[in-house]
């Protein structure tokens, strides 16, 4: 892979060397509001250099990580299916030389393709799951295939007791009862988190934050805003959290929609939270 000149900051380690690899997916073809996801990945890139390689808060630096910045995806919009192939292809490819993967979103369909990739290695795979929203329908519109749906297609790969839900506040009342019967969902907080983490700490984990977690307050760059939301604080909070983790396997952060915030003020935080999790979980 050559080296992508236009990369998240700190991010500019090559393939060969990296121990991590970022990767944008910008993708928004099944979004059932406001489409505009697919513009994500280059704006997140572009803000991350006003905010620095620095975390003063965990006193660590991307610059002292291997991270690969791969760029974006080239996605065959109106796709879904080919669009989660090039995902898996990518992810598969990420994982095979034995570094971690990390994507940028796009919608949440996306998340689908990198573990239908990584289950394949880690058959006990668990996720954990930031949102506003339960994305456990079956269908949407008659579709299976959609970010309203997403977490119920991980859950027919990982089966019961693997997907952990949090700061849910939005979905059918169908899914929340589908949910307490086969996924760990805590409604409104994430209270129970470090017991969460305790408990899979050993197993492989994937993490997905729907930036849509975030009060529209904080955060209105995103296709499906949700009132009632958490704050960053409250976020970074539970990113800390995660230290905690033995086994990360690889992560990503969904749902900002840079168009529907003209100030900039939800890409600047949609790039804050990305540098705080990759320090955090790597």
């Amino acid at each position: 892979m050559k080296k992508n000149n236009f990369t998240f900051i700190g991010c500019d380690s090559n393939f060969k060397n990296s121990d991590i690899v970022l990767f944008g997916a910008p993708f928004d073809g099944t979004t059932s509001f406001k489409p505009g996801a697919r513009f994500a990945p280059n704006c997140i890139r572009e803000d991350s250099w006003a905010i620095e390689s620095y975390s003063p808060k965990l006193d660590k630096d991307l610059q002292e990580l291997n991270i690969y910045d791969y760029g974006d995806i080239d996605i065959p919009f109106g796709n879904t299916k080919q669009t989660l192939k090039k995902i898996r292809k990518l992810t598969t490819k990420i994982i095979n030389n034995n570094k971690k993967p990390i994507m940028i979103g796009g919608e949440h369909l996306v998340t689908l393709g990198s573990i239908q990739s990584l289950v394949k290695k880690y058959p006990n795979l668990k996720v954990i799951h930031f949102d506003a929203h339960t994305d456990l329908r079956d269908k949407y519109i008659d579709q299976k295939l959609s970010h309203a749906t997403v977490l119920r297609r991980v859950y027919d790969l990982l089966g019961d007791n693997s997907i952990y839900q949090f700061y849910i506040r939005s979905g059918l009342k169908s899914e929340f009862l589908w949910a307490k019967e086969h996924t760990y969902l805590e409604k409104y907080s994430a209270k129970t988190l470090s017991k969460a983490i305790e408990k899979i700490s050993d197993d492989p984990v994937y993490i997905t934050i729907d930036l849509d977690v975030l009060d529209p307050s904080i955060f209105c760059g995103t296709g499906t805003p949700e009132p009632g939301g958490i704050s960053f604080n409250q976020l970074l909070k539970s990113i800390y959290k995660m230290q905690k983790l033995k086994n990360v396997v690889g992560c990503d952060i969904v749902e900002l929609s840079p168009k529907y915030d003209q100030s900039g003020v939800s890409t600047a935080v949609a790039s804050k939270v990305l540098r705080e999790l990759i320090l955090s979980v790597f």
